[in-house]
Parts: structure tokens; C-alpha cells; sequence
């Protein structure tokens, strides 16, 4: 890779910047100063330096928000702040996207990537990702909704969904629960339960696939996903081929 390449996708400044850090000495492979922006590195082998300080290359990035309501998961809008607008500018510079959508007014687990075949793979419908949610119902959930649900809705528009998992948490004036279910329809929990005639009033995801939202994250805050997360997201989606 041209060393101008690597420093200007790592977010050291545009081309134009980085061909004078070159000029000026600024940057070196292996100890040596480099000033032609056309010399090639090795990533993975060489040592790259730019103002004394190494430059950890890094092909993809990784991150687990916890997305606030009001918040729209989108890489760019007119009118609302998008999900990419609560990152730091450092996080932008790979130019990570959501990976699905949670709706405006839904909290919760947000994956952001700009690992294209990954994203592509936890959002295939032939892989059947599970994503499950808690919500808050406006009336009382029953063991015939269970049922309902383990046996796919109809929707509005006439689709039965595949079978989702309901477990009531508590039932009254205000039910919790939590549904599991391994597609991504527009608004679908919502939908689900309007099928059956009740509202979703609150609504999180908790989890996709093998990742579980860090309890530890606020809302609106976002962190990296480790290496053995990435690995177990990998290692899902490559044993879950149809």
C-alpha cells in the first residue's frame, strides 16, 4: 500500500497534507525517513511513524452503540442527527455505517462497520441473525400471543413472519417482554403486536446474534468491539450458511 494511501486513510489529513508531512521529513518505515508518497509499506511488517509517534493501521472498524431515541440509524440526514453524528471524529474516518436499522424512537444495540461482507451477512435473511428486544406493551400480553407469535404473524400488509420467541416478563395494565425473532421487517415488532391488536410503547434491542448490548455503555455512548467479539460475530455467520 502507498504510504500516502495508508496515512491519509488512518485520518492524518487529506493527500495534499500528507505529501507535505512527507516533504518535510516527518514520516518514516523502519526507522528510515521517507519523503515519496508513492513508496510502498506492508501494513502487517513495517513500522510506520509520523511525528515520532507509530501509526497503527487498521483495515476495519468495529463499534457497539448503545443508540438513543430521537436518533436515526443512517449515515446522513437533512433534518435528524444520525448515529454517525454522535461518533468522534477519529471513529468517522473509516467511514463505518449502521449495520440494519433501529427505528427513530428505538433504544438499544447498534452495530457500526464498514466491513461491507460482515454487515452484509448479519443482515442476510438466509442467515437467520437473531435480534431480541425488550419492550413495553400497553396492555396485557397472554400465553395466546405466545402462541400467535411462535406460529408467525400477519401483517398489515399480508406477510406472515417467521416464527418469533415472546416471553412475557410481567402481564398487566403495562406488559414487559422480550421477543426474539430472526428478521428485519420495517417497524416488525411494532407491526407484530398491532397484529394482535396492542402497542409497543418502549422499545430496545438487547442483543443480535452472539452480542449482547455492554450494560456498561449510556445511552448514546459507543465503544469498539474486542477482537473475540468480531470473532464470535464471524464464527456465527460462517456456521449459520443455508
Amino acid at each position: 500500500m502507498r504510504i500516502d494511501k495508508l496515512l491519509s486513510n488512518m485520518g492524518y489529513g487529506s493527500r495534499k497534507d500528507v505529501k507535505k508531512f512527507l516533504k518535510s521529513g516527518k514520516v518514516a518505515v523502519n526507522g528510515e525517513s521517507v519523503k515519496d508518497g508513492k513508496y510502498h509499506v506492508n501494513p502487517e511488517e513495517d513500522t510506520v511513524e509520523i511525528f515520532g509517534e507509530e501509526v497503527h493501521y487498521k483495515e476495519f472498524v468495529y463499534l457497539m452503540m448503545n443508540k438513543p431515541p430521537g436518533v436515526i440509524s443512517a449515515t446522513e440526514d437533512l433534518q435528524d442527527q444520525t448515529v454517525i453524528d454522535l461518533l468522534n471524529g477519529e471513529d468517522t474516518v473509516l467511514e463505518p455505517f449502521p449495520v440494519g436499522r433501529l427505528d427513530k424512537d428505538t433504544e438499544g444495540l447498534l452495530l457500526l462497520t464498514n466491513d461491507g461482507q460482515l454487515a452484509h451477512q448479519l443482515l442476510s435473511p438466509k442467515k437467520d441473525v437473531p435480534k431480541t428486544y425488550f419492550a413495553v406493551i400497553d396492555s396485557a400480553v397472554t400465553f395466546e400471543d405466545v402462541e400467535v407469535f411462535e406460529n408467525g404473524v400477519t401483517l398489515d400488509d399480508g406477510y406472515k413472519t417467521k416464527p418469533g420467541k415472546l416471553k412475557i416478563i410481567k402481564s398487566g395494565t403495562h406488559s414487559d417482554i422480550e421477543l426474539t425473532i430472526t428478521e428485519g421487517k420495517f417497524h416488525q415488532v411494532k407491526r407484530m403486536f398491532a397484529a394482535v391488536g396492542k402497542k409497543v410503547i418502549y422499545l430496545k434491542r438487547l442483543s443480535m446474534g452472539p452480542l449482547g448490548l455492554d450494560e456498561n455503555l449510556e445511552i448514546g455512548e459507543y465503544r469498539e468491539l474486542t477482537d473475540e467479539e468480531v470473532g464470535r460475530l464471524k464464527e456465527f455467520v460462517s456456521k449459520n450458511k443455508h
